[in-house]
């Protein structure tokens, strides 16, 4: 029961905040980031109704993939992805969150050809420009597009973004304005394999602000699963 009433407190907040931008609950995706999470619990969100499952970690995707046998769950890598493991999930989730490099877009192009397909991703930005995480910095952001818009099976879709931490949570505000103000100007630039459809930013600690600010992915974990130890 704990887990189904977190996803409905979860829901409650992401409406709340959706309206006060004149968005509705539907306009929102919510992911459940179900990083150490077991398939159980995970299971237990499906059932809650959260149809987006998240992982940070392609051999956590790999073992609950094999489990949930669920065909209308959308996967989503939304951690750091390696090269070497992109052949392990294209084809198998809904989309890639954290594009940051040219040659990870390049291998995810490569492996979406041999499967005849097209992979949706995001690019990951580092707005606040920290050296402990992924992401390019805005100044970078076009000349990027621009260095891949060859790759023609994969599509960028949108933006994504992890906010600094902070107890404050207005104080992580101007990130996620600024990724609104980078994807709106990505919008307005003509380039044959984009369309800014995404931005997915915002967890438990901001996800309001994030949805007021312009966010229509949020990936929740702590809210919705409790806290978790990481290994």
């Amino acid at each position: 029961m704990g887990i189904q009433k977190n996803v409905k407190e979860v829901l409650a907040k992401v409406e709340l905040a959706a309206n006060k931008v004149n968005k509705t609950l539907d306009d929102i995706t919510v992911i459940a980031v179900t990083k150490t999470v077991d398939f159980e619990k995970a299971l237990q969100a499906v059932d809650a109704g959260l149809l987006n499952l998240g992982e940070n970690r392609v051999q956590e995707f790999r073992n609950k993939n094999e489990q949930i046998t669920n065909s209308n769950i959308n996967w989503h890598i939304i951690g750091h992805l390696q090269t070497n493991k992109v052949k392990y999930i294209v084809g198998k989730v809904k989309l890639i969150h954290s594009v940051e490099s040219k040659s990870l877009a390049e291998e995810i192009n490569k492996r979406s050809e041999q499967h005849d397909l097209i992979s949706e991703v995001l690019i990951e930005m580092n707005i606040g420009e920290e050296d402990s995480k992924f992401g390019l910095k805005k100044e970078d952001l076009f000349d990027f597009l621009i260095s891949i818009e060859n790759l023609e099976n994969i599509k960028v879709v949108g933006l994504m973004t992890v906010a600094p931490f902070s107890e404050n949570k207005e104080d992580v505000r101007w990130v996620f304005k600024e990724m609104k103000c980078l994807f709106d100007k990505v919008s307005t630039h003509s380039y044959k394999n984009v369309e800014m459809k995404y931005l997915s930013m915002g967890m438990t600690n901001d996800f309001e602000i994030a949805i007021e600010e312009g966010a229509n992915i949020i990936r929740i974990g702590t809210a919705i699963f409790g806290s978790r130890v990481y290994k």
